[in-house]
């Protein structure tokens, strides 16, 4: 058994592979899940276990915090266990911010491959959190046509610093609005519990991933948006009946469960028809789950055990 720390491994990572260990993952029989919340809106405990067959099991258990960057310390914490798939030892501990952290971004890119236009060149970034971060780099490894970030936050000082971060590749902007309106790609990365994106701002084309919402009170997408656009998610078992931002909408009768139209299992195999025309809007729900943690967890494992040698070639992650 060895401990896999956030500090040692994430500069010996890379996107694209990341990216590429989520489909391959996805072409594996379909994945057993389940998961345990506990606490309340301002602290809570998440934990999530998977089997998938030839990957083995896992459980990651992760504390999420709203207050603690007030207080120097992260939002999230937390581990995760891997076990092996043949006799069910324990292989591996690997840092619970690691996984989240390249899990949660991959999982976005990999949706935005199978749904936004490959054409995409403007990327607008919603949230200024650690998430947020990691979708600055992750985004334009998968789409390097892409010639203008930009990024919103409700205080417009924490978008500008972590804009001056990345060397005026990224611009901080105030008006969501007329940001929304010219983006081709838009991801939301907040802990908004009320509609922070509306659909009569977004314009034909566009491809809208949202991240945030991890509980039934949470949305970031407003009810005009849910209904214009076509709707997918990246497991249908961790996201209906879960999460606030399908859950709320159906509730009201705006969409049902057959709009959503399939989850990355349908996108990767074929089984759903992705962007239908270059003026669809397209919705994707990161709801994330530990089937996506442990082929994750899969990759990272293997991409550090050999003397710290990727096999794949890619844009190196930085933290």
């Amino acid at each position: 058994m060895r401990y896999i720390s956030y500090d040692d491994t994430i500069a010996r990572l890379s996107w694209p592979d990341a990216v590429e260990a989520l489909r391959a993952g996805h072409r594996l029989p379909r994945a057993q899940i389940a998961d345990m919340f506990l606490g309340e809106a301002t602290g809570n405990l998440l934990s999530r276990g998977a089997w998938i067959e030839g990957l083995g099991f896992c459980v990651k258990s992760v504390t999420i915090f709203n207050e603690n960057p007030q207080h120097g310390l992260p939002t999230i914490q937390g581990a995760m266990l891997v076990f092996d798939a043949v006799n069910g030892a324990l292989e591996a501990v690997v840092d619970g911010s690691l996984v989240t952290e390249i899990k949660t971004a991959a999982d976005s890119v990999l949706g935005a491959l199978c749904l936004a236009r490959p054409d995409s060149r403007h990327l607008l970034i919603v949230g200024g959190g650690p998430v947020a971060r990691s979708l600055i780099k992750a985004y334009p490894a998968a789409f390097p046509g892409l010639d203008r970030i930009s990024l919103w936050t409700r205080r417009p000082e924490q978008a500008q610093a972590l804009a001056a971060e990345f060397d005026g590749t990224v611009e901080a902007v105030t008006d969501l609005r007329d940001a929304a309106g010219q983006a081709d790609i838009i991801s939301t990365a907040t802990l908004a519990r009320a509609p922070v994106l509306h659909g009569d701002w977004i314009k034909p084309g566009t491809h809208v991933d949202l991240i945030g919402a991890y509980t039934p009170d949470m949305r970031e997408a407003d009810d005009t948006l849910m209904a214009r656009a076509s709707v997918y998610v990246d497991c249908r078992e961790t996201t209906i009946g879960h999460i606030g931002e399908l859950m709320i909408p159906m509730a009201g009768g705006v969409i049902t469960e057959a709009s959503v139209l399939g989850d990355l299992y349908d996108l990767v195999n074929g089984g759903a028809s992705a962007r239908t025309s270059p003026e669809a809007i397209t919705v994707f729900k990161n709801g994330g789950g530990a089937h996506l943690d442990l082929m994750i967890a899969r990759y990272i494992a293997a991409a550090t055990s050999q003397d710290g040698d990727l096999k794949g070639e890619g844009q190196r992650m930085t933290s």
